[in-house]
């Protein structure tokens, strides 16, 4: 199957741009939309379901909702009615959520992994229409049944990214979402620890984008969109890289996370994003796609969001 090409509907989108947004990522026909729940701004499922009402067509993902803040039988509910009322098209990422959000609102487990996998699994079953009994560490459920299942059950991704967490997901979950940046090497790394080959487990690859006629000024569109990855959070994206000592070195010398930024090689940039002309990108796309991501995701810079949609789009007409 040829991966599919989505973007991410940014969380921090001005209202009167975010049914706009929405509505251009389906007229390009892209094939998904991925809302995001960063605290403190928007929800997941109201994203969700404002973008699949206003679309007709565009798959909706929801990436991620952290396991920790909703019970598991009740975010049943939200999800099945949103996949019953539009089938085949809502896809639902789970995740630990990051640990400073969850400890801010007391929602950080004592074994993430524990809790996302019997999240997951629980999650699943209600979803399949089964009546789930569960008690485990973290979920307890007993008899939940839905009185109306969706026709179409939707896919279960895991929002991890570290080995643990990796190996949970190829136990638990449909597929496995990879925050940006998602190079190569990296979707190399985390199918090794998934354990899962592609054929039933699909990857959903986020990356920083910018296509622009001109490569340095996507390169520079680029570079604002990768000033988090030299946190020690994001170290694991960059192991298998050649320059990943260097670029460590490079944010501890780098006063803040702007200055790191603006500093990062030209080359550096080409392999932590998705950047260039429309031919580039359709090229670093169709690399992505053959090391083993099924979903292709930008999470797309530039001053106008419209305008980097609609250079998006250009790579589509290629």
């Amino acid at each position: 199957m040829a991966a599919a090409l989505g973007v991410v509907l940014p969380p921090d989108l001005p209202s009167e741009l975010f049914r706009a947004y929405a509505r251009r990522a389906d007229e390009l026909g892209l094939d998904e939309l991925w809302v995001f729940e960063d605290c403190f701004l928007r929800g997941g499922i109201a994203q969700a379901s404002v973008a699949l009402s206003i679309t007709s067509r565009i798959r909706v993902g929801v990436g991620i909702l952290p396991a920790g803040a909703r019970n598991v039988a009740f975010a049943s509910l939200d999800i099945s009615t949103l996949a019953e009322l539009f089938p085949g098209r809502l896809m639902v990422g789970i995740g630990h959520g990051m640990p400073v959000w969850m400890r801010q609102v007391g929602a950080w487990p004592a074994s993430p992994v524990t809790l996302l996998e019997e999240y997951i699994a629980a999650l699943r079953s209600i979803l399949a229409g089964r009546r789930t009994t569960v008690d485990g560490r973290y979920v307890t459920v007993r008899d939940v049944e839905l009185h109306r299942p969706p026709d179409i059950a939707p896919p279960v991704f895991a929002g991890v990214r570290g080995p643990k967490s990796l190996a949970a997901s190829g136990r638990v979950a449909d597929g496995t979402i990879l925050a940006e940046p998602t190079t190569p090497e990296y979707l190399r790394s985390a199918r090794a620890h998934i354990g899962v080959g592609g054929e039933t487990h699909e990857i959903v690859a986020y990356n920083v984008g910018a296509v622009h006629d001109s490569a340095p000024v996507a390169r520079d569109r680029a570079r604002r969109g990768l000033q988090w990855i030299g946190e020690k959070d994001w170290a694991p994206h960059l192991a298998g890289l050649p320059f990943a000592a260097e670029l460590t070195e490079l944010r501890a010398r780098a006063g803040d996370r702007e200055e790191f930024a603006r500093r990062l090689p030209d080359e550096w940039v080409d392999q932590l994003a998705v950047v260039g002309t429309p031919a580039q990108v359709g090229e670093r796309l169709a690399v992505l796609a053959e090391a083993g991501a099924q979903h292709l995701v930008l999470n797309l810079a530039g001053p106008d969001p419209l305008d980097s949609l609609d250079a998006l789009g250009r790579v589509l007409q290629r």
